[in-house]
Order: C-alpha cells, then sequence, then structure tokens
C-alpha cells in the first residue's frame, strides 16, 4: 500500500474533462503481452497521487484512489476515485470526489468489494461508497485509535480488517465498530493484507522489516512465514490462481511473484509501485505510481 517515505510532488497536471484523453505523455498505449515484462501494456497518466487501485470484474473495470495532493493525514477532502477501463483507457477521472455528493474523501488507500460496496480505507475512517453509482453508504470511523497510517483493507466472510503501517496493527471492522484483531510487532509495519479463500486466512506483507510474506488467521494470535524473497518496502499483495502471491516491492521497484515459498521479481517497473490490482479476466496487473502520477497496466505469466 501506501508508502511512509515522504514524497515531493510537483504541481498536478492541468485537469482534464471526465473521461478526455490524457496529454500525449501519459495516453494509453498498446504493447505485445509478455511473460517476464519488458514494458507495460498501457500506461495512464492524469492521475493526483494515484496510491491503490482495486478491479472489479462484474463491471469490468478498475478502481483507482487519488490522494489529490496536500499532506496524507490532512483532513482536506480533496481525494477522489476515478475510474479505469482495462485497456488503460480513463472512463471517469472523478467517479467518487470529496467535496462533491456529499462525499468526504481525503486521501484513499486500500479498496476492497462486498456486494454493491466499494470500501475505501481513508485517513481517519473507512467509508462505504455504491460501487455503480459512487453514492456514499457508510463511514466507519476511527477518531478512538491513536493511528500511524490506516492503509489497506480485505472482507472475510463477516468483517473487514484493515492494516495500520505506523502501530503494527490489524483492526477488525464488523456491524459498524472498530476492535483491535492484532498487534504485533511481528507484522513489520503491515502493508498489504489480501484474503486467501482457499485456506481461510489472510496473506500481509511488511513495509518495513524483513522480506517475508506471512499468514494470519483472524482470531488467532500467531503469524506464518509462507514466501521468502528478495524485495524490500513491499506493499500490494494479490493472489493468483495455483497458489501464487504477487506483491509490489517498492525496493527494487519491481512485482514479485512468490510461488513454492520462494519470491522473484517478474516486472520491473520505473517507479515506486504501490496497492496493484488483478484483472481476472485478462491476467493482468494494474500497478499505480504515487509520486509518477500514472497508472501501469502489465501481463502477468501464466501458471506453469
Amino acid at each position: 500500500m501506501r508508502s511512509l517515505v515522504a514524497v515531493v510532488i510537483a504541481a498536478a497536471l492541468v485537469a482534464c474533462a471526465e473521461g478526455d484523453p490524457a496529454p500525449d505523455s501519459s495516453a494509453a498505449r498498446a504493447a505485445p503481452a509478455q511473460p517476464d515484462s519488458a514494458r507495460p501494456l498501457a500506461t495512464r497518466g492524469g492521475f493526483t497521487e494515484p496510491e491503490a487501485v482495486r478491479y472489479d470484474p462484474d463491471q469490468d473495470v478498475y478502481f483507482v484512489g487519488n490522494w489529490g495532493g496536500g499532506a496524507t493525514d490532512a483532513k482536506d477532502n480533496n481525494g477522489f476515485i476515478s475510474k479505469l477501463q482495462p485497456d488503460g483507457t480513463l472512463a471517469e477521472l472523478r467517479f467518487i470526489a470529496g467535496g462533491t455528493g456529499g462525499v468526504t474523501l481525503h486521501a484513499p488507500r486500500g479498496m476492497t468489494i462486498v456486494g454493491d460496496t466499494l470500501w475505501v480505507v481513508d485517513a481517519d475512517a473507512v467509508r462505504g461508497f455504491n460501487r455503480k453509482t459512487g453514492a456514499p453508504l457508510a463511514t466507519v470511523s476511527f477518531a478512538a485509535f491513536q493511528l500511524g497510517f490506516l492503509n489497506d483493507i480485505a472482507a472475510a466472510s463477516d468483517a473487514l480488517y484493515v492494516t495500520d503501517t505506523g502501530t503494527d496493527h490489524i483492526y477488525r471492522i464488523s456491524g459498524g465498530k472498530v476492535t483491535v484483531a492484532l498487534k504485533d510487532s511481528a507484522l513489520g509495519s503491515p502493508n498489504g493484507i489480501t484474503r486467501d479463500p482457499g485456506a481461510d486466512r489472510f496473506i500481509v506483507v511488511p513495509y518495513g522489516g524483513d522480506s517475508v510474506i506471512k499468514a494470519w488467521t483472524p482470531g488467532s494470535r500467531t503469524l506464518t512465514v509462507v514466501g521468502r524473497g528478495t524485495g524490500t518496502k513491499l506493499d500490494g499483495v494479490e493472489i493468483l490462481s495455483g497458489d501464487r502471491i504477487i506483491v509490489a516491492a517498492q525496493g527494487d521497484s519491481s512485482i514479485h511473484l512468490f510461488s513454492g515459498g520462494t519470491g522473484r521479481p517478474i516486472i520491473h517497473t520505473g517507479g515506486a509501485p504501490a496497492d496493484i490490482a488483478v484483472d481476472t479476466k485478462r491476467n493482468h496487473v494494474a500497478i499505480p505510481f504515487v509520486d509518477r502520477n500514472l497508472v501501469e497496466i502489465w501481463q502477468l505469466p501464466p501458471q506453469s
């Protein structure tokens, strides 16, 4: 998810009308699909500090969370969520936008979908929006907690789980109430989290600490190492078919594939990849870059 390294961003790109093409340097461009890719299939600019992407297979669209500039902990209500087509075409720049239509959104981070609700982590809350209309549905406040950096979110059948990278916490949301699910320094500044439905557990990756990915079962106080690699400053994480796991590693600007407990870089990017999303229809991965104001779409290798 979010890098905790302070980023100094140049002035935002000139705003475009929703759906209008971005400037030439950020227009989507096609390239041959390649496993262990050398270049992206498409690149789309025109975003403002995009930190997270979530794929909606039902609508066949990516949601892109934009911080909107300014400090990431500021209650400035300038964050927004864009819709991006699978080929890299910008469908709607400000689908959900702070200060518009009753929406409060400061600096959106990780996202997950439950039914028709798009749940979004914000600086001080988790917010729910209708994934089809963008209408605000719910806000779960974290005002009772001393927060470090709320980051990623994943859903179980009965609850949502949220990482706090700054305080080594995983929080649980159920019935609109927040409780501490786990606090452990062994989390290593937990960043990305995703549910492993095949094993009824969560995979959690550290932004700090060692270069391992771990499994955690709600209710347990134990973390189990499920993969070791070479990447550091780990961010977004997704599970692929065949018990494979991909992780964004900001330390070497790469996407790492974990299989059989061992990780290796398969995509080398030109920046610090944040919270990734997998297009399950095409076997593509969308990679946001906060400091580059763009999202790249890459081909993933087939299952071997």
